[in-house]
């Protein structure tokens, strides 16, 4: 597929075609984003924290077990790679991300009949985390305070395995009903008022994959998770890429921004 990438060498980075299509279609999948040793290495710490073992499946009770932000050599080596550093400039702007010094959260999902709790399509919202109603969090049309959303595959990831699910251009969609609140913003309660039915029409992907594989997506992009109808336990993360300051006008648009404004016709 043209979202998803194989460079043979860890140093090329995205090809025009594939920005265009992060461009239109709010993603792009990039493979082989880090090694399969790192992924070992931060599954096993991971295990480690849940007090779990791979090995028994017999304590593996709870349909998902969540961790925080892991900020141990694997985890910032895998977010760091020269491969996703190049896709970082080439995605958010070239010096305008901070590099990740960990990675997270782990939303870490386990075969079971029994129902998450936590399905439901959303957008990442980014400021105003200080209110303690995570509903007031906010999100505004020049993406303040994330630069991309991010989902790291520390595991193999197949389609009964619990893949979130993207729709494809629903950045668009989201673009244009944050233009209105402007600076300021729209809340979560206010974006998903209507359970992000004006996205309903947009073509579903799954977000599979080997472990190593990393979905750079755009910030507006709407999806969802899902419950785990496979064999093996999922292991993903969902950090965000952060800017390293507040926009600045004067600069060249980024792809990020060129969405935005391809979108809302600016």
């Amino acid at each position: 597929m043209e979202n998803a990438i194989m460079p043979d060498n860890e140093h090329v980075g995205l090809t025009a075609g594939q920005v265009e299509n992060f461009i239109s279609d709010g993603f792009v999948k990039v493979e082989d984003a880090f090694s399969p040793d790192l992924a070992a290495r931060a599954r096993a710490e991971l295990w480690h924290d849940m007090g779990l073992s791979p090995d028994r499946p017999e304590g593996w009770a709870q349909p998902v077990v969540r961790i925080g932000v892991k900020s141990s050599p694997p985890f910032v080596e895998a977010a760091n790679t020269p491969r996703l550093r190049k896709a970082y400039d080439q995605l958010a702007g070239e010096g305008r991300w901070l590099a990740p010094m960990g990675v997270g959260t782990f939303p870490i999902r386990f075969p079971s009949p029994e129902a998450p709790g936590d399905v439901g399509w959303h957008v990442d919202v980014s400021f105003g985390t200080d209110n303690p109603d995570f509903m007031q969090w906010r999100a505004n049309v020049m993406s303040k305070g994330r630069a991309l959303l991010m989902l790291f595959l520390f595991s193999d990831v197949g389609p009964d395995d619990a893949p979130t699910i993207i729709r494809k251009g629903s950045h668009a969609v989201i673009a244009r009903e944050l233009l209105p609140y402007g600076e300021a913003g729209a809340t979560l309660g206010q974006l998903s008022a209507d359970g992000y039915a004006s996205t309903s029409g947009c073509a579903e992907e799954l977000a599979t994959g080997a472990a190593g594989t990393v979905y750079l997506c755009h910030p507006f992009l709407v999806h969802s998770a899902q419950p785990h109808r496979g064999q093996q336990p999922r292991f993903m993360a969902q950090p965000p890429l952060l800017p390293r300051g507040e926009l600045d006008p004067s600069s060249p648009a980024s792809p990020v921004q060129l969405a935005i404004r391809q979108a809302c016709a600016l």
